[in-house]
């Protein structure tokens, strides 16, 4: 699947949703951004247009020209209005991390998306199986986890459940490389929550954590130390309050 006149559902324009958003239709894909909050859409646009990582600062960096950013732009539709994601050639779920919120979302979605519409989500740990069994079609279901800020980080964790179709994951691992990211495919678990990168980074959070409760260091120190040691663009501490609240 070629990003060029692909169909991109995204339900959810918070922080990563926007992003996804942004993201795909850079690559050439028509994106339609769902929220049922008008005050999330008109912020999310902004985050798109104007933010750190949004199209303006991509044209200052000289990495987008004006003319593709103002067309990436035009290939995003804000909107309120659900029926807009139903012909999607794929439905990418961003929105709150609650289970039963997803599974209710996807028996909705199920009801009403074409029959050909691959179901991802951008859950960031919830079993792929257990979501894809409130559908009809888990062979098309499928996990596609985003890092936070989408437009800059080239992970695409790909999530195969134990239903999922392989015709299913090389679509979206060709969507993933059209659009710029590392896609690996990994195998769906129901024994703890979190993927490899997110299990792997709550660990080290909680040991984070224990360092600032033995009074050893504060958070904004270990972000230093940890940055300035292994090279990450922020530490433990920034990356939580930027994948939740934006990258200011």
């Amino acid at each position: 699947m070629d990003s060029k006149n692909t169909k991109i559902g995204v339900a959810g324009a918070g922080v990563m949703g926007s992003g996804i958003a942004q993201v795909l239709a850079i690559s050439g894909c028509t994106v339609a951004c769902l929220d049922l909050d008008a005050s999330v859409l008109k912020s999310a646009r902004k985050n798109v247009e104007e933010g750190r990582f949004g199209l303006q600062s991509a044209v200052e960096l000289g990495k987008l020209s004006i003319e593709d950013a103002n067309a990436a732009l035009e290939r995003i539709n804000f909107t309120t209005e659900s029926e807009e994601l139903n012909d999607s050639d794929v439905l990418i779920e961003a929105i709150p991390e609650r289970l039963d919120l997803k599974v209710s979302f996807w028996k909705e979605f199920d009801k009403t998306a074409s029959d050909s519409t691959i179901f991802a989500s951008n859950s960031s740990g919830f079993s792929i199986s257990a979501m894809a069994a409130a559908t009809d079609r888990a062979d098309r279901f499928i996990g596609w986890h985003w890092a936070s800020p989408a437009p800059v980080m080239k992970l695409a964790e790909i999530i195969r459940g134990s239903k999922t179709s392989q015709e299913t994951v090389d679509k979206i691992v060709s969507l993933a490389k059209s659009s710029g990211k590392n896609p690996v495919v990994i195998a769906d678990s129901d024994t703890k929550w979190g993927y490899v990168t997110n299990r792997i980074y709550f660990a080290m959070v909680e040991e984070a954590l224990a360092v600032v409760n033995q009074g050893i260091a504060n958070r904004d120190e270990i972000d230093q130390l940890m940055t300035d040691c292994f090279r990450w663009p922020t530490g433990p501490f920034g990356m939580t309050k930027g994948a939740s609240s934006g990258w200011k």
